[in-house]
């Protein structure tokens, strides 16, 4: 059944894939400067609305929000810098890998249970990265490296949201991000050009797109259950890897596209069969 859920999953996801095309075009750019775009354009938006609210801007857990923050910068501009070298579809595949490293880490931070068809699911998912790896030849070490480090924090970010999720308002937790990623963005400021013709189309897109992705996401979570939604966070990769052949021009072979397929069939099976763990 079409929810708004729903409906805001797929927006969310749309705007997420536009904000991924935008850095995959600013690829000539440090990856912090791409990290600092996105950060900012949204904070830009995020913090007059938390003053006029009156939102706490501090939050109650300072430290475990500092560092939800300093993961997910690195995670970010480990992605991008990934998207830059290979690509796109490709890097958001081995990225979906995050929820497995969060579903691990979750087993001991979190008491949380795993049950056995999950890690079938995990192993099948494991199985797409590596028919991934070792068929797509564009995919180089260092590449691979990056998004599977992105990978493993995005899992760590997701254990440190649920321990969040209740204890702080959603938009304090994102800000603490915001405001981390521009701080240490302008640390490589040394580093950064100033855009060139149609790339300022990218450097307000991404920033604007993160945030509309961000904001629908959230309400959609707030609106439907996730185990309904999750599947609909893999559109993603068909947008992208759509708007990656039209726009620049990749290709898959027919054993790589069998990798993406195994990765994402993976994390839907896991996606069910902890559903049907809970009935």
């Amino acid at each position: 059944m079409f929810t708004k859920g729903v409906g805001f999953i797929i927006i969310a996801v749309i705007a997420f894939s536009m904000m991924n095309v935008m850095a995959k075009y600013l690829s000539t750019m440090h990856p912090m400067q791409v990290v600092f775009f996105r950060a900012a354009g949204s904070l830009i938006f995020i913090f007059p609305y938390m003053v006029y609210h009156k939102i706490n801007r501090i939050g109650n857990n300072p430290k475990l929000l500092l560092l939800r923050a300093i993961l997910g910068l690195v995670s970010l501009a480990a992605f991008f810098w990934a998207i830059q070298r290979i690509p796109l579809g490709s890097a958001i595949s081995i990225r979906y890998l995050g929820p497995i490293f969060g579903a691990i880490l979750a087993v001991y931070y979190l008491q949380e249970k795993v049950n056995i068809k999950q890690w079938i699911s995990f192993a099948i998912a494991f199985t797409g990265v590596l028919v991934l790896k070792g068929f797509d030849y564009r995919i180089d070490l260092f590449s691979f490296s990056l998004v599977i480090v992105s990978a493993i924090l995005v899992g760590m970010v997701f254990v440190l949201i649920r321990y969040l999720g209740s204890r702080e308002h959603y938009l304090t937790i994102i800000n603490y991000f915001m405001m981390t990623a521009t701080i240490s963005g302008i640390c490589f400021i040394t580093c950064f050009r100033m855009p060139i013709g149609i790339e300022w189309w990218s450097v307000i897109g991404i920033g604007i797109f993160g945030l509309i992705g961000q904001l629908f996401m959230t309400r959609a979570f707030q609106l439907e259950e996730a185990s309904i939604l999750a599947p609909f966070k893999y559109l993603e990769l068909i947008f992208s890897g759509c708007i990656g052949y039209f726009i620049f021009r990749e290709s898959y072979g027919i054993v790589a596209l069998l990798g993406m397929v195994l990765i994402v069939g993976g994390m839907v099976m896991n996606v069910y069969f902890k559903q049907v763990k809970k009935m």
